[in-house]
């Protein structure tokens, strides 16, 4: 029997009463500052936030949307939304009125509360949404009706209903284009089951200090940065601002922290650089990695630093690798939506490069067809495993298999120990005439080496005849014109050299052929909140 969120919080906030639970860095000028809750605050005021959602008509089964980033006010809507034993409708809070009226009319939501800066954008939906009775803001601001506005005084009796570990907790949407976010059905105990298997793996305590940059509304930030850390204990601080994440880690003694490979990318070659351009710390790098690690713990992370954590995307083996010479561990882990998400996770000194882990405990994995290579398509099955889409059956039975078992949409193989090892979506695949496989991510990566590169996407550039291997690339612009290189032409050269040289390392049929498998793009590519390219919006008009 697994608890439900309900049960899970109730029990924190009386555990950890004075442990501050979120912690919101706020920049006023040049100073920070801190919007935060302890676990006391946070029930509290979420038992005041259901007495006012409970008064509007939300009750066991009904739907609550939070359409924000991360705020204290949007962890008081959700535990708020959970004690009353209705439904939070999480999304993305970049999502378009068209692409929010399509999934609040579906979901049939009776609230919204969303970001106080769209709040005039989204109030004319109660008009349009028949379902939609009040619409307020997460935050306070000139002209809003904010949820510390509808507050009541602390009731006597809050609504702290304890639903059944089957009854729906969230309905989760997928990315996707505006007729194709399907909704997520995920149970207390698809979510519950889930953060109690990560914390068996992921050894997380009341003592731990954990920051993110992994919104709430996304699955993977929902489970592992709240979720997680509420059942724990522990205290949670989410940043959005990249440039000043270090500053965030030391000022909170952060002990774990949680982001997308894009953030370790970026870090590694950070290290890097800074590695090659120092005689000594070239020594250390070559002859004492782990001391070197040490010194770079204490000045650019805090002594007490864990470990990274990595996942939403595929993580560059190089720089797991990299990162654990020097004594940093990076635990990568691999889930979709439909798992709550988390199917696998590995250790963060793990020896085994490339691998995204072991299945947590109560989750099985199959491998559907492999190859003579062990490769095939990924299955699931456990408790944290959707039932399927929201009133989208036909959608449900394309992912299920008539045994139960979950089709990921990933090809994967699973060697002699349990570890699972990822190639690519099975729907980037690129299938040559010659019969022939071709995942984009790998050619990805290489490419993503050559300084040069911003951003790639490979593609398949479809002909009369046959299938060839393509590529579009966001240059390093301003790294180009500190070459004294500054023409479409000149760089479109530059960089086929340097990726011709790059390919070799790929088998000849994975290779682009000539320059003109090679294009420019004028403006960085669309992502989602994972940082990964929205692929869907360019393939087609790439092939």
């Amino acid at each position: 029997m697994y608890p439900s969120i309900a049960e899970v919080f109730a029990r924190s906030a009386k555990q950890y009463a004075q442990n501050i639970a979120v912690r919101i860095p706020v920049s006023k000028g040049r100073h920070i500052t801190y919007h935060q809750a302890t676990y006391h605050e946070l029930w509290e005021l979420s038992g005041r936030m259901a007495a006012w959602l409970s008064a509007e008509g939300v009750g066991p089964g009904d739907k609550v949307s939070l359409l924000a980033k991360p705020a204290v006010g949007w962890a008081v809507s959700f535990f708020a939304v959970q004690r009353l034993g209705a439904v939070a409708v999480p999304l993305d809070a970049s999502l378009q009125p068209a692409e929010v009226a399509r999934i609040l009319g579906e979901a049939e939501v009776k609230v919204l509360i969303c970001s106080p800066n769209r709040y005039e954008e989204f109030l004319p939906l109660r008009e349009e949404i028949r379902s939609l009775n009040r619409v307020v803001a997460m935050d306070s601001a000139a002209g809003t009706l904010s949820l510390w506005d509808v507050l009541p005084e602390l009731p006597e009796d809050a609504p702290d209903m304890r639903p059944d570990h089957k009854e729906l907790a969230v309905l989760m949407y997928t990315s996707g284009t505006t007729g194709d976010a399907k909704g997520v059905m995920l149970s207390h105990k698809n979510l519950t089951s889930n953060v109690e298997a990560l914390l068996k793996v992921l050894k997380i305590s009341s003592s731990d200090r954990i920051v993110t940059i992994v919104p709430w509304y996304h699955i993977y930030g929902l489970t592992t940065t709240l979720l997680a850390p509420v059942w724990a204990g522990a205290q949670v601080t989410y940043t959005e601002d990249y440039r000043n994440l270090l500053g965030v880690i030391r000022r909170v003694e952060s002990t774990i922290v949680v982001g997308v490979p894009k953030l370790y990318h970026a870090l590694w070659r950070r290290m890097k650089e800074n590695i090659h351009g120092n005689a000594p710390k070239r020594w250390l790098h070559r002859f004492a990695p782990r001391l070197l690690g040490i010194l770079i713990k204490r000045k650019v992370l805090h002594p007490e630093f864990r470990f990274f954590a990595s996942g939403g995307a595929p993580l560059a083996p190089e720089v797991g690798t990299a990162l654990r010479r020097l004594g940093l561990g990076i635990s990568e882990g691999y889930g979709l939506t439909e798992t709550s998400p988390i199917l696998t996770f590995c250790e963060p000194f793990t020896k085994k490069a490339g691998t995204v882990g072991r299945q947590l405990p109560g989750v099985e994995l199959w491998v559907e067809g492999a190859d003579t290579d062990g490769f095939g398509d990924v299955l699931a099955r456990g408790p944290n495993v959707t039932a399927g889409y929201y009133r989208n059956e036909r959608r449900t039975a394309e992912v299920f298999t008539k045994n139960g078992w979950f089709r990921t949409g990933d090809i994967g193989r699973i060697d002699s120990a349990g570890y699972l090892f990822l190639k690519g979506r099975k729907k980037n695949v690129i299938v040559l005439e010659t019969g022939k496989n071709v995942y984009p991510e790998e050619l990805e990566w290489e490419f993503q080496q050559i300084p040069e590169v911003d951003e790639v996407l490979v593609y398949e550039r479809r002909g009369k005849d046959r299938s060839t291997v393509a590529a579009m690339v966001y240059p390093n612009w301003e790294l180009l014109q500190q070459q004294g290189i500054k023409t479409n032409e000149a760089v479109h050269d530059l960089l086929w050299e340097k990726m011709r040289e790059a390919q070799k390392k790929m088998a000849s049929f994975k290779r682009l052929k000539g320059k003109e498998d090679l294009n420019l793009v004028a403006e960085p590519f669309a992502k989602s909140v994972k940082m990964e390219i929205k692929r869907h919006m360019y393939t087609e008009e790439g092939s």
